[in-house]
């Protein structure tokens, strides 16, 4: 167990996630293999008339479990009593998530293949392994009128969300990536990163370009709630990182609602990206206690998200990883209590298969074993946008 603690403290500064507040809660917890759930909440079981949905989606969100892989799932599944907003989901595959230069990826590499079906380098946001700026699914939905919107717990310069808007050849360029938000019209983001737009080496206060180009720029959900209209928001909930999920309430589902509520006001569609980020940190960290709390924060989200693409029957919803972190294993538990045990064989991500729920419109395209770039190919197919 102490190699095992050593390492995952070492893995922290190598495979892609810097140490953060939220991480440092757990840095005393890397022996806590197992949680309790204290929390269960209800899940809603769809019938099948309640899950007919029209041909086309019109909508698109997706949602990144960073570091999420099927023990991950599992976990959560645990401890909520055998239970997940997930289980509705009917359409599972599984993608291949290896970099154009690794076997295992970071979560830059991860999420460009995602966000733009091309494979690239670890480290490299928005770029292929050429270092040509590769277009992202974000980017084609503005092309194609719909509305665009990014939510995260991390940064949301951090590498994911950051995936979807920049390109840099270093997903440690976070100022360079904050500046990259000027270059396109996202209609919403949220998550934390306030310190890569206000507080810069170059000295510049980009929330100003922002309420310029007609952002509305608040610095908690509950300013963002107060919001009404419809127009451009921007909001900054952490000058870095957001805290894990025994901190932070419920900022996430508070932020995918608020970012829902915006977008579908645009008659064009929209296209939303919500990222549960600090999965990940709890691999990084071995704790099955971190691993769960976000497992279980990250499907609370899903629930929302699903009540919303099951009214509207026009969206297209999508649940999976950009890989999965820290070897994780279920080594015991028990449903009727909620509790679970896990084992972790790396505090580094690995190379395994991650799955890929999809539920509404164009779901079945979603099924089967491809790689991570054919996420990017099946919704580009699924809107009939051209590249």
């Amino acid at each position: 167990m102490r190699i095992v603690k050593f390492v995952a403290l070492i893995a922290i500064f190598v495979g892609g996630s810097a140490v953060t507040s939220a991480q440092e809660n757990y840095k005393d917890k890397a022996e806590n293999l197992s949680y309790q759930n204290e929390d269960f909440y209800e899940v809603k079981k769809y019938t099948e008339s309640e899950l007919k949905f029209k041909k086309e989606p019109k909508n698109i969100i997706l949602l990144i479990g960073d570091g999420m892989g099927v023990a991950q799932v599992f976990t959560g599944l645990t401890a909520n009593k055998g239970e997940l907003n997930l289980c509705n989901f009917k359409h599972i595959g599984f993608s291949k998530t290896q970099s154009s230069d690794n076997y295992v990826t970071d979560s830059a590499a991860g999420g460009t293949a995602l966000a733009s079906g091309v494979k690239t380098t670890n480290g490299t946001i928005g770029l292929d392994a050429n270092g040509k700026p590769a277009k992202t699914i974000l980017e084609y939905a503005e092309d194609n009128q719909k509305a665009t919107g990014l939510v995260a717990t991390s940064s949301i310069t951090h590498a994911t969300p950051a995936s979807f808007i920049a390109h840099q050849p270093s997903r440690t360029m976070y100022e360079e990536i904050a500046a990259d938000f000027l270059n396109t019209d996202i209609d919403v983001f949220i998550g934390g990163g306030a310190a890569h737009f206000k507080n810069r080496k170059d000295g510049k206060d980009l929330t100003k370009d922002l309420s310029e180009k007609g952002y509305q720029i608040v610095y908690s959900m509950e300013e963002a709630e107060k919001i009404q209209n419809n127009g451009r928001l921007a909001v900054f909930t952490a000058d870095e990182h957001n805290d894990d999920y025994q901190l932070r309430g419920n900022m996430l589902v508070d932020a995918t609602n608020k970012a829902i509520s915006t977008l579908s006001a645009d008659l064009h569609g929209f296209f939303l990206m919500v990222e549960g980020s600090q999965i990940d940190w709890g691999g990084h960290q071995n704790s099955t206690s971190f691993v769960a709390g976000e497992m279980l924060d990250f499907d609370k989200v899903i629930g929302e998200v699903l009540k919303f693409a099951i009214e509207d029957k026009e969206t297209l919803v999508i649940v999976t990883a950009d890989h999965e972190t820290g070897g994780m294993a279920v080594t015991g538990g028990d449903m009727s209590t909620g509790s679970v045990n896990g084992g972790f064989v790396t505090g580094n991500h690995t190379g395994i298969m991650v799955p890929v729920f999809a539920i509404g419109p164009g779901a079945e395209e979603f099924m089967g074993i491809y790689e991570n770039t054919e996420v990017f190919d099946k919704m580009m197919k699924l809107w009939k946008f051209k590249k």
